[in-house]
């Protein structure tokens, strides 16, 4: 049973309380003046390298104590062997920092063209493509999940009011209505973004003629243009000289609007189009659940994307990589491909999770989210099978500043009433290193009731394809959470998901200070922290760790 279904919220306060300062040799991190730790402003950046790992304690900066938890609680211990399932774009599974982290099917023989574990998915050696992309193929633009609620409902809804509806059609009109407002201004930006590109292209073409005459062979530099314009008396030639600086200055030339224009088009003509088939590489229907086998094994994909790298190395990086550490290298990573450029699909998503928790993940990390979903009864059926078998779901806020409690995001563990369906699944919001007014990421959606708990999400370091960047969002807050799990899990492989679940909630750090609203507003609404989150905390490994001694040690004694 859930630890929050057998205690009051005062009575989980007081248990923990008991854990924690019931250790013979170990104390939780407990922040009593948060403020304190203002001083850290001044850091430099190297200082900053790893910054989500370490201790503010230690180090005065809001990591997980991860470091200090390796130091202190697990010197000489042993990991258990565990899974982590990765639903998200392609992985590249021969990087560097990552190969020997990659997950390997023992029930299949490579590369034999046969269903050997008999599960539909053939030679499924280190996940499956759900995406149906190959090396060469061109990026997917897969529909907007907005775009596919239009699809389905426009002839249905098109011209009716909802006067004119039956009681029980009402909630899926209004979704429809919602889904077509958003399907339309998503089309008016596109196509005032395309006018932008076509007025920019007008003026680079004048700028770059009025050029040839002073450079014939049309190449010049900054240095170059602010001399000729000295000399230039004509002001219009003066203003069309000044936005060829502006140009170079910003890398704009023919290539770059292009391509821009291009990512515009394809925007318009695919993921906003309701008479695009966003699943046309993987050929089956998204509508149609029972619509399996298709996709493929081939989780590198076409090798264009890397989000799903970064969240596979922020849980899992070899830690004796030169720029990037992931949480714990001992742990394998599935993955399993579920988007590309677009939304995942609601199909994709629920098979994906089956896949997992069939397969022995015993944490599935879902880096994204979604304002519509067609079929959530489907991922919903698939979260609670995954509740049956003991695997935790780690999942993302999201970065659109929003208050999750008066919005839609999907995937989720309550549809619409509110009420949690299950105690193995986690949203997580984004946080920085300062014990200030800036602690919540500037773009991290927040909730009191939908989002669970906040952990590191600011400049985050992770792999690219091929190499290594920092990056902030909630898609890297979920996959350090997710990292978490596994670390608790490899170390107590006898607590459930949903212990696992409330030991990162309840072993945070408080951080009792007042701090910016994430918002569009230049003027920031100031509230406190713990109004932002269910937990009201950030994540802290060290601490979790503690706990999930305690609780392993109480349920060994049953």
């Amino acid at each position: 049973m859930p630890l929050r279904n057998l205690f009051t919220p005062a009575l989980i306060t007081i248990f923990f309380g008991l854990i924690f300062s019931c250790q013979p040799k170990y104390k939780a991190i407990i922040l009593t003046n948060p403020l304190l730790y203002k001083k850290n402003k001044s850091f430099s950046k190297n200082y900053l390298k790893y910054w989500h790992l370490k201790d503010i304690e230690k180090d005065s900066l809001l990591g997980i104590s991860l470091e200090r938890a390796y130091t202190e609680l697990l010197k000489k211990r042993k990991a258990n062997p565990v899974i982590v399932a990765v639903l998200d774009s392609e992985v590249n599974i021969k990087h560097e920092g990552l190969k020997n982290q990659i997950w390997v099917n023992p029930k299949e023989i490579p590369e034999n063209g046969i269903d050997d574990d008999s599960n539909g998915y053939i030679d499924d050696i280190h996940g499956w493509n759900y995406i149906g992309t190959q090396k060469n193929d061109s990026v997917v633009f897969s529909s907007f999940s907005y775009t596919e609620v239009v699809k389905k409902y426009d002839s249905k809804y098109k011209n009716v009011t909802v006067e004119e509806l039956p009681e029980d059609e009402k909630t899926e009109y209004e979704n429809y209505k919602r889904a077509l407002k958003r399907l339309n201004k998503e089309l008016e930006e596109r196509n005032k973004n395309l006018e932008t590109y076509n007025r920019i292209q007008r003026k680079y073409n004048k700028s770059r003629t009025i050029l040839h005459k002073y450079f014939p062979d049309d190449t010049y530099t900054q240095e170059q243009l602010d001399s000729i314009i000295n000399i230039v008396n004509d002001e219009e030639e003066k203003k069309y000289i000044s936005y060829m600086k502006y140009y170079l200055d910003n890398d704009i030339n023919d290539t770059t609007i292009a391509l821009g224009k291009k990512e515009e088009n394809k925007g318009i003509n695919q993921n906003l189009n309701v008479n695009h088939n966003g699943k046309y590489q993987s050929n089956d229907d998204a509508n149609d659940i029972n619509d399996f086998p298709y996709g493929n094994n081939n989780v590198s994909g076409t090798s264009n994307f890397y989000h799903g790298t970064q969240m596979s190395s922020v849980i899992a990086c070899n830690r004796g990589h030169n720029n990037v550490k992931g949480i714990i290298d001992t742990v394998k990573i599935m993955s399993l491909n579920t988007f590309a450029a677009g939304d995942a699909y609601d199909k994709d998503i629920a098979l994906a999770i089956r896949y997992a928790a069939d397969n022995g993940a015993k944490v599935i990390n879902m880096s994204f989210g979604k304002s519509f979903s067609l079929h959530p009864e489907w991922v919903k059926e698939a979260i609670i099978y995954a509740e049956s078998k003991n695997v935790l779901i780690v999942t993302s806020a999201g970065n659109d500043r929003i208050d999750l409690d008066n919005g839609y995001d999907y995937p989720n563990d309550a549809l619409g009433d509110g009420i949690e369906y299950a105690d193995n699944f986690l949203k997580v919001g984004a946080a920085t290193y300062k014990v200030d007014s800036t602690l919540v990421n500037r773009s991290s959606n927040y909730g009191k009731n939908e989002v669970d708990v906040f952990a590191p999400g600011y400049r985050i370091n992770c792999l690219t394809w091929n190499g290594d960047t920092t990056h902030s969002g909630t898609s890297h807050s979920s996959a350090v959470v997710s990292g978490v799990a596994a670390l608790i899990f490899s170390y107590y492989p006898n607590l459930t998901a949903a212990e696992v679940k409330e030991i990162i909630m309840e072993s945070g750090l408080t951080i009792d200070i007042i701090v910016n609203k994430p918002s569009f507003d230049k003027k920031k609404e100031k509230v406190p922290f713990s109004s932002l989150s269910k937990s009201g905390k950030i994540v802290n490994a060290y601490n979790a760790l503690i706990m999930a001694d305690s609780i392993s040690k109480v349920n060994k004694r049953k």
